[in-house]
């Protein structure tokens, strides 16, 4: 059996960042209730990503999990990667770009201003702080385009996508994948011809030494792995209920309980 006892560091909680993101969040708390389950102490942390970036450089927390590399977060590891370490690979297929309702007939980014006043001239976006806020900056610069990033929070973009689709209304999103919006909605992905956005692979990262000071659970993470399927059926299984994300934890932890406890071996 194997529990978090025996030296000073084991004793110590294991400190994890994550910003609002479905796919951080599913993972974080997934996170969260294995490691409780086999006895480690586990603290978590909502946090925007340039604070975190910083607090996980500086050592005041242990991990970040949903770290979109080498791309999307390519300045924060810019300012940052010197004094961080990278731990493990949670997915390895990551994307980022504008996105459409499939009944919008445009499906390229180079399109948009032919219809500047179908979607009078917005892209809904999240946070500025996140990687795909600038490089849409970037994108409307590059092509360029005759429209304003609108920036707000995941939910509150989602809500706009929600309000549009009901109303067969056009609408453009900064979306990924992994993503559950692409479980909700038929959705495109414009294609980008100027490359601006890139493929990344979501990266676990962790303050310099931590794998020293907890050999166990950094090797956990070095086996935190997903495929599609399976990053999509934790994000819906945490989502289920919002107030209480351990419960879609517990619901997946217990579906794949022998793949993940063999990541303790």
């Amino acid at each position: 059996t194997l529990a978090a006892c025996g030296d000073d560091n084991q004793q110590k909680p294991v400190k994890i960042l994550y910003p609002s993101w479905a796919e951080g969040v599913a993972m974080t708390h997934l996170a969260e209730y294995v490691l409780d389950e086999k006895g480690f102490a586990v603290e978590t942390t909502l946090i925007e990503p340039g604070p975190l970036y910083a607090a996980l450089s500086k050592g005041d927390a242990d991990l970040y999990l949903d770290a979109w590399l080498p791309h999307t977060h390519k300045d924060y590891w810019e300012r940052f990667g010197d004094k961080l370490e990278v731990v493990g690979v949670a997915f390895d297929d990551a994307s980022t770009g504008l996105v459409v309702p499939d009944y919008v007939e445009i499906d390229s980014v180079a399109e948009l201003n032919d219809n500047v006043d179908m979607f009078d001239g917005k892209i809904y976006g999240i946070g500025s702080g996140a990687g795909i806020h600038s490089n849409t900056i970037r994108a409307i610069d590059e092509y360029p385009l005759n429209y304003e990033q609108l920036t707000s929070s995941e939910s509150s973009m989602m809500a706009e996508l929600r309000r549009s689709i009901a109303a067969k209304e056009p609408i453009i999103i900064t979306g990924w994948k992994p993503h559950y919006m692409w479980d909700l909605y038929d959705l495109k992905m414009l294609k980008d011809p100027k490359e601006v956005y890139l493929i990344d692979q979501i990266e676990i990262l962790s303050r310099q030494g931590f794998s020293d000071d907890h050999p166990e659970v950094a090797s956990f993470f070095s086996k935190f792995q997903f495929n599609s399927d399976q990053l999509h059926e934790l994000m819906a299984m945490v989502g289920e209920d919002e107030r209480n994300p351990k419960a879609g934890a517990k619901k997946f932890y217990e579906k794949y309980k022998d793949k993940i406890d063999s990541w303790f071996q």
